[in-house]
């Protein structure tokens, strides 16, 4: 998988997002889900996720909580710069985030229409002392489980296709197109040629219309050998 930014500059977005996280909630006493809609109603949540050397690994949290909040017209008095980091749950929670969207390339926006903060810190207790993939899989399952509309049918609404045009324009079986839709049959174990016909119909990725990363896909066939 190839993602926005290099491995080598990940560390210093996983703590710059931690240090917000904290920042944010135990210095300003902010809600980490109204800090993440302004992180992201801002603009600086789609440079971050880019790779922007300014926002991974240019600034620091504190840095970055007081440019957001500044830019969307607050006039709070900031606390005091943080300095010193004791690694409470939020930290945790920005730093995990960071990686998670590295890893799985979803966008900011994406994922808060899926998972809140509160949710994230909710997995604290259990996950914090657990690898990061352990935490990227444990998300991936809890959006699957959200019945939220497969990433087929979302490519197909984003290009104004019905059904029955996207079936004839990819050559596919509609009964078929509809069953991926709904889950009936599964997408991940479609013939590649449906894939890519698909996803040529569709003009994105063949990773964009399975139902979940290719980082879980090598894990189960690990599973399975």
């Amino acid at each position: 998988m190839i993602h926005a930014y290099d491995n080598q500059y990940l560390d210093d977005a996983m703590k710059c997002l931690g240090e917000a996280m904290d920042y944010a909630a135990n210095s300003c006493g902010m809600n980490m889900d109204t800090f993440l809609e302004l992180f992201i109603g801002t603009g600086y949540a789609e440079q971050f996720a880019a790779g922007v050397p300014k926002y991974v690994s240019g600034v620091s949290g504190t840095e970055l909580v007081m440019d957001v909040l500044i830019r969307s017209g607050s006039d709070m008095d900031f606390p005091p710069v943080q300095v010193d980091y004791d690694y409470p749950p939020q930290y945790w929670c920005g730093w995990i985030l960071a990686y998670y969207q590295w890893y799985t390339e979803r966008s900011f926006k994406e994922i808060q229409k899926h998972i809140s903060m509160e949710e994230i810190e909710r997995l604290y207790p259990t996950l914090h002392e657990a690898s990061k993939e352990k935490f990227v899989d444990t998300v991936n399952r809890m959006i699957r489980k959200k019945n939220l509309p497969t990433r087929l049918q979302t490519q197909r609404k984003i290009s104004g296709y019905s059904q029955r045009e996207l079936a004839e324009k990819a050559g596919v079986n509609l009964r078929t197109l509809q069953q991926y839709e709904i889950r009936a049959k599964d997408i991940n174990k479609a013939a590649g040629i449906t894939l890519l016909s698909l996803a040529k119909a569709l003009g994105c990725r063949i990773e964009d219309l399975l139902e979940y990363d290719s980082g879980e896909i090598k894990e189960e066939d690990e599973k399975g050998s």
